[in-house]
């Protein structure tokens, strides 16, 4: 490996390797740009579901598809509000846009429209909230539309509203359709945003840090031309349906770019900086640093992308969709961290650091450990034990505070409060009952045809009455009985699926249907099916109980996430430590670091949870963020643990362990800071953000990262390799050369 990577350094960081590689990177981008689209033009929102589609939820889904088969797609909900009960012209403008969205006038994807103008009066009381200051319409639009002809059918209708005027009333629109047409609206302009801030945000730090123009617009133009080769990569694939994009990735991996490309930037340039004090050649220069730091970089970046591989093995589509994208990405970022960038330095050589131009000096002088790292170092490997004690004890406190952490499965929770879409699900949530939010549609399937008769009416009948005994459940309609069967005959015999084989009953729960209560309470329907089928007289081997609706999907997300947390966990943690014990030739120093990078991730999710619950009021957090945090989180942390300890086993064949522990730590510790700083700032970009899960994902990556170069990397880890001795890794005659 060492000759393969020094073979590799002096091809790319010699003058005619220098101008291959930058000859091949532009080749690669004008012809990507000429053939390919655009990542954004291709991505697509890829739901909640399982990406094998075998979910109870899914099953039901397809049930009411085939059986009760509608023109019918998203349902936009149209919430009239105010402070007072509606007044008879308020409740006249209503009705106006009831006309007109059941006109051939409406909005052309407009498939139905609730005919509030025509319902009899005591059906029109029933869309009214208990104190008449909210009335709730609803509009079906057509199938597999697109999100912007969503938007744009919405539109019409708030433009419609102010038209005819509604006075002092307001209207919300959500539900699916609102939901969709809001994020449109959301991410209209914070793709520009979070790439203008990470931009701006990462020049900002590399001038603070480097006091060079070119060394702060090099990294910039080098993460530029990769992310064009990742976007037009990513849009190729999109086009010829090789691997499906998900939108909401998209943001996060322009940030790992950026972020991870800087860093590579900065560990290579210190490396360049120390090299050229030794030689009158930046090609020479180059070449020797990039030999030292190639297998650290090849190692890190290789954690990430395993990292980014074992989502494959998801089978929740938000975790499963985000594998080939950061996969895509991370090899990109490989070839520009082993190429591009020691070809774009090379080039421009000792100018790059002006006004600070490093001159050649002796190599004693060059390498002397000094500064607030060269204090830290010294006092850790001067006092391993209580380093360690007091940081262990810090780091477990903060992760227990995690232990009372509660997760939400309500998509609306993570919406801007201001937005059309919150707005009117939490007045429908406040003004109307909480389970009309989202019934849930229960489906009595047969191996046989169904006979509405006496005999079906009163098992039927004893059925409504088990479920409606449990708690949480508010009504199940109708309530079928011999009687109503009778009063009701072209309504029951519409309760009949097309293959005359299931029935359809709409429950309507007690709870808010988004709530864990919620959840459990369809989880035990589920498995009190049989026993509730055969106690109403339905014989179990040819009656099957489905239960369809948001709630129903949301416990299978929760099944799934639950499934995919510890698979994924699993996975990680143990292809990770397999590679660091492959890098480190140490079982021990591999477990040592992936120990404190665990403690690491429990302590950052400890203090979200703490901040953002005791500082901030919030009720619960989004289910994903352990998953997100936890990939990206570990995965970066390896970084700076291989940096160090490859420099640490480089200082130990010309020091003793103490005195090599202390150097390492020194003659890193400014530059994986820096780094980190920068990782940290970057995922910081994500609080601009106007989704709750995008920020509370920005928050705890960059606490983690700081949490983790300043404590676990600067501290904790050289304390207890200080600690454990020199047999905590190999023998300095085997050390790994940085």
């Amino acid at each position: 490996m060492n000759r393969f990577l020094h073979q590799w350094a002096r091809l790319v960081s010699s003058s005619k390797g220098v101008t291959i590689v930058l000859i091949s990177w532009l080749t690669v981008i004008i012809l990507l740009s000429a053939f390919a689209p655009s990542s954004k033009e291709v991505a697509k929102s890829g739901g909640e579901g399982s990406i094998h589609e075998d979910t109870l939820s899914t099953a039901a889904k397809q049930i009411m598809q085939a059986e009760y088969p509608s023109q019918d797609g998203l349902t936009a909900l149209l919430v009239f509000h105010g402070e007072k009960a509606l007044t008879d012209s308020e409740i006249g403008n209503i009705r106006q846009i009831s006309e007109w969205l059941s006109s051939d006038q409406k909005p052309p994807f407009i498939t139905s429209a609730l005919p509030f103008h025509r319902l009899p009066l005591s059906q029109q009381e029933q869309l009214y909230s208990k104190d008449h200051t909210t009335l709730l319409l609803t509009a079906s639009l057509q199938k597999d539309l697109e999100s912007g002809q969503i938007y744009d059918t919405l539109e019409q209708i708030r433009h419609m509203a102010d038209t005819i005027g509604l006075g002092s009333l307001k209207l919300e629109i959500t539900g699916p359709a609102g939901i969709s047409s809001d994020t449109i609206m959301l991410f209209k302009k914070a793709d520009f945003v979070l790439m203008l801030a990470t931009v701006v945000l990462i020049l900002i730090i590399l001038i603070i840090i480097y006091r060079s123009p070119l060394l702060a617009l090099l990294p910039l133009l080098i993460a530029g031309i990769v992310y064009q080769v990742v976007d037009r990569l990513l849009g190729l694939a999109g086009k010829l349906g090789w691997f499906f994009v998900e939108k909401q990735s998209l943001s996060i991996m322009m940030i790992l770019l950026f972020a991870v490309l800087t860093d590579y930037c900065l560990f290579i340039v210190a490396r360049f900086r120390t090299e050229l004090q030794q030689t009158d050649s930046k090609y020479t220069a180059m070449s020797s640093a990039l030999a030292k730091v190639a297998e650290p970089i090849l190692f890190s970046g290789g954690t990430v992308l395993i990292a980014m591989l074992t989502l494959f093995t998801a089978v929740f589509k938000p975790y499963h969709n985000f594998a080939p994208v950061f996969s895509v990405a991370m090899v990109v970022i490989l070839l520009g961290g082993l190429t591009l960038i020691p070809a774009v330095f090379a080039l421009v050589g000792r100018r790059a650091f002006w006004p600070l131009i490093p001159k050649k000096e002796p190599r004693a002088a060059a390498e002397q450990p000094k500064g607030l790292w060269a204090a830290i170092s010294t006092f850790v490997t001067k006092k391993p034990a209580f380093t360690a004690t007091i940081l262990f004890i810090l780091l477990i406190v903060s992760s227990l505070s995690g232990l009372s952490m509660r997760y939400s499965f309500n998509l609306m929770k993570s919406f801007p409060s201001d937005i059309s879409s919150r707005q009117g699900f939490e007045i429908l949530q406040e003004r109307f009952p909480q389970g009309q939010l989202a019934p849930v549609t229960i489906l009595l399937q047969s191996d046989k045809d169904i006979v509405l008769d006496a005999s079906f009416a009163e098992k039927a009948g004893s059925l409504v009455y088990a479920l409606q005994a449990k708690d949480g459940i508010s009504t199940i309609a109708p309530a079928i009985s011999q009687e109503w069967l009778t009063a009701n005959g072209p309504a029951a015999a519409a309760l009949l699926g097309q293959d005359k084989r299931t029935i359809t009953l709409q429950m309507t729960l007690s709870l808010n249907p988004y709530d864990q209560e919620a959840l459990n309470l369809i989880a035990d329907l589920r498995q009190d099916s049989g026993d509730m089928l055969q106690k109403s007289g339905f014989e179990p081997a040819q009656f099957t109980l489905h239960y369809a609706g948001q709630t129903a999907e949301q416990l299978d997300v929760r099944s799934m996430n639950k499934r995919d947390t510890l698979m994924l966990f699993s996975l990680i943690t143990l292809l990770i430590t397999l590679m660091l014990i492959w890098q480190a030739r140490s079982i021990r120093l591999a477990l040592t670091m992936m120990g404190t990078m665990l403690l690491s991730y429990a302590a950052t999710m400890g203090l979200v949870w703490s901040v953002f619950h005791f500082g901030f009021g919030y009720e619960a957090i989004s289910y994903r963020l352990p998953v997100y945090t936890f990939v990206f989180l570990i995965a970066l942390g390896v970084d700076y643990n291989i940096i160090l300890v490859s420099r640490i086993k480089e200082e130990a064949q010309r020091f003793t362990w103490q005195e090599a522990v202390r150097r390492g730590v020194a003659l890193t510790g400014g530059v994986i800071s820096s780094a980190g700083i920068v990782l940290a700032a970057t995922f910081c970009v994500l609080i601009t953000q106007p989704l709750q899960e995008l920020i509370l994902f920005g928050f705890a990556m960059a606490a983690g990262v700081l949490i983790d170069t300043f404590l676990v990397r600067g501290m904790l880890l050289p304390a207890l390799m200080t600690y454990l001795g020199p047999k905590a890794s190999v023998q300095p005659s085997n050390s790994v050369h940085h």
